[in-house]
């Protein structure tokens, strides 16, 4: 948001008459750093850095500490936490009601050990941390009926768009700082939700937290960095693996990561599968029940870092591809995550677009969904080629003129390399598995991104394998709906603890001709239909 400011005032006094949610819980002493905000236009009219904003990177300042000094000059910021659309609807299936939170009387138990009087409710948390999007699922432990759900962007962002440069950025001066953002947006989302319903954070006594390796560990406050450097694998891989840990899921009390929830109740990490394949895919598989498959299935679930899963309740093997942020809104000039004011849908229509956005209100910018439509109607109507290169070697296109929203040739490479990573993943483990696409009897689609894309537009494109559409299920936010199963169920955690176990980790990087695999991916084509 911009606009015409007074000297002497900071970004978050206007944030203030903005009526603008930054979150903030230091009194504005820059000791919290939850403040965080995106400078998008005039950074020149703020005083400089001090030390509370050393951590910080790029374009990201604390509101609490930007200081107007140029009045004349028009500063457009944005706090870190926009709200993305919320994926409510959820597959149909039986909930198995056995939590290790439990009642007998006026006793609240956790694994059958007294843990505190009943105060009125017994409530968790399922918690879907995604490089890009945390998502908070609120559960009566009691009744398995959701009390609330709330989404939100990663506050992380300052530290990088990808997991990487995340690692990168926590092994450096600035170690904890991801961990400390966060645990703040976590505590934001508890209190929040105590305001709606009227709840005191006592009452909350597990949470279950599924996200990647790097996303899971910086949460717990682990060295993420032996994730960086191969065979990129966590800490607590490397115990595991090494015969000093017994499992790879973790377990810690909440006062000790500072999570305002009951002192003593439990945060779990689900296991990890392997590398950076990590408790999220973990949780997708409790999800579409894994292990009850006879058929082969194929599992994507789409983000920043895109897992990809081929097996059936024999065999499994398991991927990472690091497709980065250009789907979720990074790297494209006017991509953003699926907000109010993003373009979902795009249609070429007689010489013109046609678009629908999320909220229907002024288009700002393009989400995922759109991207792909996009690139699949420049594509259809010839406006395209395969390589990316446009009609008339025009090096951008208008896509909306009222609001000057364009789509250039370098956004264009941007997105054909982040769909090369979804191409590989897909390709190699298929082929590896030794099916090909027209053999997988159900393609299980996870992720927010996931569940609004044209699933023919993104089959054209080579997004997805070119398996027959009536087989494809979007399953929505399947890691969120996993962590809630696992928050549910003590048999649902002891049956993923045995399957992690026994999937086989397939490294694309090593695969010998994953080069060339890449830069067939590239290419806006379908993907071919034998592998």
């Amino acid at each position: 948001m911009g606009r015409a400011m007074v000297a002497g005032k900071t970004l978050f006094d206007y944030a203030d008459e903005l009526r603008m949610l930054v979150p903030s819980s230091c009194g504005r002493t820059a000791s919290c750093h939850e403040c965080i905000v995106e400078v998008q236009q005039g950074m020149d009219a703020l005083s400089a850095r001090g030390p509370a904003e050393e951590f910080l990177r790029g374009d990201y300042r604390l509101a609490c500490q930007s200081i107007i000094e140029k009045p004349d000059v028009e500063v457009v910021f944005a706090p870190l936490r926009r709200r993305p659309r919320i994926l409510t609807e959820a597959r149909e299936k039986p909930m198995e009601l056995d939590p290790l939170v439990t009642r007998r009387g006026a006793t609240v138990l956790y694994d059958g050990d007294p843990l505190d009087e009943y105060r009125g409710r017994l409530y968790g948390i399922a918690m879907d941390l995604g490089t890009t999007t945390i998502a908070l699922e609120l559960v009566d432990l009691e009744s398995g009926a959701t009390a609330c759900l709330t989404s939100f962007e990663n506050p992380q962002r300052f530290g990088g768009s990808d997991v990487m440069h995340r690692i990168s950025y926590d092994g450096g001066k600035f170690r904890g700082e991801l961990h400390k953002a966060v645990v703040n947006a976590l505590n934001s989302g508890i209190q929040d939700m105590c305001r709606r319903l009227g709840f005191t954070r006592q009452e909350i006594y597990e949470i279950v937290v599924a996200g990647n390796s790097t996303m899971r560990d910086l949460f717990f406050g682990f060295d993420v960095q032996s994730i960086g450097q191969r065979p990129y694998q966590s800490v607590i891989e490397h115990e595991y693996r090494a015969g000093t840990r017994q499992t790879t899921s973790v377990v810690e009390l909440a006062h000790r990561l500072g999570v305002l929830a009951h002192p003593k109740a439990r945060i779990f990490g689900p296991p990890l599968v392997a590398s950076h394949v990590g408790a999220d895919t973990a949780a997708d598989l409790v999800a579409i029940d894994a292990e009850s498959h006879g058929d082969v299935f194929l599992l994507v679930d789409v983000g920043t870092n895109t897992e990809v899963v081929a097996g059936n309740g024999e065999r499994m093997l398991a991927a990472s591809c690091p497709a980065g942020p250009a789907f979720e809104g990074g790297l494209i000039k006017y991509g953003m995550t699926g907000c109010e004011g993003a373009i979902e849908s795009l249609r070429w229509n007689q010489g013109a677009w046609e678009f629908g956005v999320i909220g229907d209100g002024v288009p700002q910018g393009i989400c995922g969904s759109g991207l792909i439509d996009l690139l699949a109607e420049l594509r259809r109507h010839g406006r395209m080629t395969p390589k990316g290169v446009f009609a008339g070697k025009a090096y951008e296109l208008t896509i909306v003129p009222e609001q000057s929203i364009t789509f250039s040739r370098e956004d264009a490479s941007n997105l054909a390399q982040a769909k090369a990573a979804n191409y590989c993943g897909q390709y190699i483990v298929l082929r590896k598995f030794g099916i090909a696409p027209g053999g997988v009897s159900r393609v299980y689609l996870a992720g927010a991104f996931a569940n609004y894309i044209n699933v023919r537009n993104a089959i054209d494109i080579g997004f997805l394998a070119p398996v027959p559409e009536d087989r494809i299920v979007k399953i929505g936010n399947a890691a969120l709906q996993g962590a809630k199963e696992m928050l549910l169920s003590r048999r649902k955690r002891q049956a993923i603890e045995r399957l992690v176990k026994r999937i086989e980790h397939v490294e694309l990087e090593t695969t010998p001709d994953f080069f060339e695999v890449f830069v067939e991916g590239c290419q806006f084509k379908p993907m071919e239909s034998t592998v």
